[in-house]
């Protein structure tokens, strides 16, 4: 039996890309329908993330031209990676498999069919993993792998080189709608649930039109809240810096001692500027990390919902239809 795929598409103010990339979306569906691959009744999810420009209004559109095309519209802004949950839970109940893929067209289409064998093949998770960042600019691609590196370092497990591009099979996506965390982190999340997993590897393209909504600050917000949200070590670093330093304390108290009884002592206002310079800025470096934490776990405590669903272009459909009968 051939497997219902939905590629799920987060948007966010795409109304410039979305006319572009919609039609090659549309052209990579028909023809996985065609080749046999995968079911007729397959779609293309897009979910607007509370756009301010047209981008619902192209969704809407589209819909209506093409029944391969649907969509969902949240209620606000939510941030991209409760976009992506947003259309993998409303997926996952009609579909077999998703693949969650940006809008911008950056993301080679053709790395589907790979990812569709593997899946066919055994496999329950197909991760899209960049083969090379020779289209960065050198310190786009520094940074980002050190954003890997950094990441595994710190203890959130993370596939290298992998964004949001992947394969998921419902019942993976059933397993991982147990995982209630607001603050979420998809790229570390998935691997924690488990089952049998691959990786395919493309090539990443320039962005065929509009802007980035991931600069260099957002992208270290980004990791730090990855870090934070799947991994205690930096708390367990601050403790261990913390031992550190009440070692190194304990020994200049010892020295201070000494030094004091062999009567060669002199003021030292300079050094002991320093020291209560370094340990007053550890001291707020260590507040401030627990006190990320203790933010998210106030965050977790409240169970408020990671999305809500506004609108759906089926619903004006069906409602649609419906006047014209009557």
């Amino acid at each position: 039996m051939k497997p219902v795929l939905w590629i799920v598409i987060p948007c966010y103010n795409e109304e410039k890309v979305l006319p572009v990339t919609a039609p090659m979306f549309n052209e990579k569906l028909n023809g996985l329908i065609r080749s046999g691959k995968i079911s007729e009744d397959s779609k293309i999810l897009f979910v607007n993330d509370g756009s301010k420009d047209g981008t619902w209004d192209i969704i809407a559109r589209l819909s209506k031209e093409d029944e391969h095309y649907i969509g969902i519209s949240q209620s606000r802004n939510r941030g991209h990676q409760n976009a992506v949950l947003a259309g993998m839970m409303e997926a996952k109940d009609v579909v077999d498999i998703i693949i969650s893929i940006d809008c911008d067209g950056q993301d080679d289409i053709n790395a589907m069919d790979e990812m569709i064998e593997q899946y066919l093949g055994g496999c329950e998770v197909v991760y899209g993993v960049r083969s090379n960042r020779d289209t960065d600019t050198w310190f786009k691609r520094t940074t980002a792998q050190g954003f890997y590196r950094f990441m595994n370092f710190m203890g959130a497990e993370v596939v290298y080189n992998h964004a949001d591009y992947r394969l998921v099979s419902a019942r993976v996506l059933k397993e991982l709608d147990h995982y209630k965390e607001v603050n979420l982190f998809l790229r570390g999340m998935i691997p924690l649930v488990g089952f049998k997993s691959t990786a395919v590897y493309y090539e990443r393209h320039e962005r065929m039109a509009g802007e980035s909504h991931y600069p260099l600050k957002k992208m270290l917000s980004f990791a730090f809240d990855g870090i934070t949200s799947l991994s205690t070590k930096p708390i367990t670093m601050i403790t261990e810096l913390g031992l550190v330093v009440s070692l190194i304390g304990f020994a200049f108290l010892i020295w201070a001692i000494i030094r004091a009884f062999q009567g060669d002592t002199e003021n030292g206002w300079a050094s002991l500027t320093c020291i209560v310079c370094f340990l007053g800025g550890i001291q707020i470096f260590s507040l401030g990390v627990i006190g990320k934490y203790v933010g998210k776990t106030y965050m977790e405590t409240k169970h408020r919902p990671r999305y809500i669903i506004s609108d759906r272009t089926w619903e004006e459909n069906e409602l649609s239809e419906k006047t014209d009968r009557e």
